[in-house]
């Protein structure tokens, strides 16, 4: 095809055209909304690094439910602040825990929207780290200990998906295997299967409370500088029978996205991370950037490198846009 006999701007010379011949597309039911549930009442707290982003108490949770269901987006994904934390984390796996209770709280209210737990015990522990501390790193067995009794307690209370976050060797394994053995082996596992030690998750950590006290997190999570690595850890969890893999985070990483969509044959979940949504949030209050159509374009960006699924604080409003 050569000009001037093939002009590509044909297909683009209005919008019904472009309608018809667009590849990929960006829908509702592709989104994942994510929630902060804080133990008290009466809690609404804004994020101050994450504008339009709340800590807030169950009852709140419950109505933001709500609402995310009467958008249509078909489910979200818990976080949790608990009372009080510890070494160990206990909260995470307790059943009257934060977690615990605003799954079954939402599930009584809401029971049509699918509820995603985020599995992962940084929230939980008094040190800010993954796991079960030994000699100043975490120790990876013991730690998949919990995360299989958290994973369960989520269970019991009513989640319809775990998404182990911590980045644990054999944790996809341990989970499997303790849902099984508790008749509970229609449960999927949403692995964060490719889950990079980044920078962009700076915003998170304020809304969760989890920033570590010592160290940081590079001994468990991936080096930013590595792509075939990002392959083993798929397969493993894939071996382990994870149901959904995801890469997170989803913007810098949008090589390894289409990567594993090549190779795996599975559900693909892009976290579209705070630091991402921080930025457009940031840039659109100054006026430097129109942020509903750098939104759509990003979210649109992550479909087209081979998300199936999106994670994202922009859910409600990329919902709104696109129900015109």
């Amino acid at each position: 095809m050569f000009f001037p006999e093939y002009r590509a701007r044909r297909l683009r010379r209005n919008d019904t055209i472009r309608r018809m011949v667009r590849e990929t597309h960006l829908r509702t039911d592709d989104l994942i909304y994510p929630m902060f549930s804080a133990f008290g009442k009466g809690i609404k707290k804004e994020i101050t690094s994450m504008p339009g982003i709340y800590q807030q108490s169950i009852e709140h949770i419950v109505a933001e439910a709500r609402e995310v269901h009467e958008l249509g987006i078909p489910a979200v994904i818990l976080f949790g602040i608990p009372e009080a934390k510890d070494p160990v984390g206990q909260d995470a796996y307790s059943e009257t825990g934060i977690i615990q209770e605003t799954i079954r709280a939402i599930k009584k209210e809401v029971p049509e929207l699918t509820v995603i737990t985020d599995v992962c015990l940084c929230e939980y522990t008094d040190h800010g780290h993954c796991g079960v501390i030994v000699d100043g790193d975490v120790d990876n067995d013991e730690t998949l200990k919990l995360l299989a009794a958290e994973a369960l307690s989520h269970a019991r209370a009513g989640a319809d998906i775990v998404a182990p976050s911590d980045m644990m060797d054999g944790r996809v394994a341990a989970i499997r295997e303790i849902l099984d053995a508790n008749d509970f082996d229609h449960i999927p596992v949403m692995s964060y299967a490719v889950k990079y030690a980044s920078a962009y998750y700076g915003p998170f950590r304020d809304a969760a409370e989890s920033t570590p006290q010592f160290g940081d997190r590079r001994s468990y999570q991936m080096d930013p500088a590595n792509r075939s690595e990002a392959f083993r850890e798929a397969a493993l969890d894939v071996q382990e029978c994870a149901d959904f893999l995801m890469v997170k985070p989803a913007l810098a990483y949008l090589d390894i996205l289409r990567d594993l969509k090549e190779r795996f044959d599975l559900p693909l979940v892009a976290y579209n991370v705070s630091g991402e949504y921080s930025m457009i949030k940031a840039a659109a209050e100054k006026g430097w950037i129109d942020g509903e159509r750098v939104m759509m374009e990003t979210l649109l960006g992550m479909k087209r490198a081979g998300a199936d699924l999106i994670i994202t604080y922009h859910a409600k409003e990329a919902a709104r846009v696109l129900k015109g």
